[in-house]
């Protein structure tokens, strides 16, 4: 199933979707959730009402938001893909890159990126396959490791390389407001048998930029979930961006910047696709 998030008179709703009926308001079948952890750790209930629900109702796609709502942590992981790593000519790491990736930068799927020019002139664009935990998981084993996703959807990483690189850190300048877009919706982890075997993809004002597939990632999502379990508990509705393939802006010859007026598409194989414009400060 589908769980997606639409703008409401009020604020914004959860609902789910089974590939059949529509659209089905998780508020019309009883069940209340403020955020992605309540939504979580109701999906027992939220698969009864689906089996038990009637037809669902029509919406307007592009009334959808952010599918992620206080999360207790974003985490992000680094050169995570063999053909990036070449792309960046970088040393190939022996365990993953971790670094968090800021709440306040989360976007809905379709909303506005701010490319301010006196925080940075190198904003860039990465697509990612990022993953919805579902249970309170610590220690966990890369056997069992898959047990623990809720879901998957599709992330934009967006980043400011001039920062990037000038920081001994990559938080800030993968933290700025509006740097992670998100969405369309999560896909629950039964539709995804293998998140190692799917397309992905991005384009910048319709010309092809990243082409790939996950099975090219360093490290696989159950890899990443056992060794981030080590050291901290991952919580119900946490989500882990799993790293970005070839094809980013800053390593073209020359490199492309995003300005105000791009459109940057990113979309992962069966999970739907996200499309934001960059927009200047004062855009309206």
């Amino acid at each position: 199933m589908r769980i997606a998030r639409f703008a409401t008179d009020a604020d914004a709703d959860f609902a789910v979707h089974d590939g059949q009926r529509g659209w089905i308001p998780l508020k019309s079948v009883g069940i209340e959730a403020t955020d992605t952890p309540s939504m979580v750790e109701r999906e027992d209930e939220i698969a009864r009402a689906l089996e038990a629900s009637s037809d669902g109702v029509i919406v307007d796609e592009s009334s959808l938001q952010a599918p992620i709502v206080r999360p207790s942590k974003m985490i992000a992981i680094g050169l995570n893909y063999i053909d990036h790593i070449k792309e960046t000519k970088a040393q190939q790491p022996e365990r993953p890159v971790v670094f968090a990736k800021f709440t306040n930068a989360i976007v809905g799927p379709f909303a506005p990126v701010l490319m301010d020019s006196s925080l940075t002139e190198m904003g860039d664009y990465e697509v990612e396959l990022a993953v919805v935990i579902g249970r309170r998981t610590r220690g966990v084993s890369e056997d069992e490791a898959l047990k623990a996703v809720f879901g998957y959807t599709v992330a934009n990483d967006v980043s400011a390389r001039d920062w990037q690189s000038k920081d001994p850190q990559f938080d800030r300048s993968k933290g700025f407001d509006t740097f992670c877009p998100i969405g369309p919706w999560i896909t629950t982890a039964d539709e995804v048998p293998d998140p190692q075997a799917l397309a992905i993809r991005s384009w910048v004002n319709g010309q092809p930029r990243q082409d790939s597939s996950t099975q090219l990632m360093l490290f696989s999502v159950a890899e990443l979930i056992a060794f981030l379990s080590r050291g901290m508990t991952l919580e119900p509705g946490d989500v882990i961006l799993t790293g970005t393939p070839h094809g980013v802006g800053f390593a073209m010859d020359p490199p492309q910047y995003l300005q105000p007026g791009d459109h940057v598409e990113c979309e992962v194989e069966g999970l739907g696709k996200i499309r934001n414009p960059i927009v200047g400060p004062g855009a309206g």
